[in-house]
This record gives C-alpha cells, structure tokens and sequence, in this order.
C-alpha cells in the first residue's frame, strides 16, 4: 500500500502527499542539474544500472514525516564535471522544489554517486581525433 503522509489539516480536512510523489518531486530536480546523466536503479552484479531520465521515482529514497522530509539520491553523473559541484546543486534545487511544493522541511538531502557516464566522452574523443 502507497504511503500517505498528512501535510496540512484545515477547516475543510486533510491534505495528504503520497510519498511517491515526493520522490517524483526529487528526481526531476536532480535531473533537471547540468552533469546528471540520469539516476541510478542500484548495483546490479557489480555493474551500476542507469536508469533513463523519465523513471523520476526510481533511484530515490525519502522518509516523510508528517512535516519532515530527507532524502538519498542515487545518480550518475557525466564524466569531466567536478562532482561536489553537482551534488551541492542538487542538494539545492531539490530542497528549494520539495519545499515550495509540498510544504515539507528538508532535512537532509544525501547524494550518492553511483556511477560516471562515459558517452560524451568517446564523442569528444572523436572531436578531437577529426580536428587534427
């Protein structure tokens, strides 16, 4: 059963946000980041699954509270880009998107780096290799 966390109770009643809407809310702020390739699904066998960018719940973790949240990301990022970069603007834009949208405090937003995408890389090789 989906997980249901009262946000606000009013004189018309309550108003509830499922957790899967939160890690929703998340995942596309992280993605939204210059230097997310995409999110992570786990370590599958020892290899990093990436998952595309339109799975916005998968690779994230919350715990909501009744006016609470944090939450562990789990996120691939392109190669060349400075990482504690990257992970500090995502920890930025999903608690300014979690917290204007659903009300909740964030209290922890923890990055983990799962993996490095190397795609841009071997087309830039290829650049480099044509402008010789």
């Amino acid at each position: 059963m989906e997980e249901m966390v009262p946000e606000h109770t009013s004189e018309y009643g309550t108003i509830k946000i499922a957790d899967e809407v939160v890690s929703v809310i998340a995942g596309l702020a992280a993605t939204e980041i210059e230097g997310v390739a995409g999110m992570s699904g786990g370590v599958v066998n020892g290899i990093t699954e990436m998952l595309g960018k339109k799975n916005f719940s998968k690779g994230v973790k919350v715990e909501v509270g009744e006016k609470e949240t944090s939450v562990d990301l789990y996120i691939i990022v392109e190669y060349g880009v400075r990482i504690p970069d990257v992970a500090w603007k995502v920890q930025e834009n999903v608690k300014k998107a979690l917290e204007s949208m659903t009300g909740l405090k964030v209290v922890e937003v923890n990055i983990h780096v799962q993996g490095i995408n190397m795609d841009n890389r071997s087309a830039k090789s290829d650049e480099y290799a044509g402008s010789k």
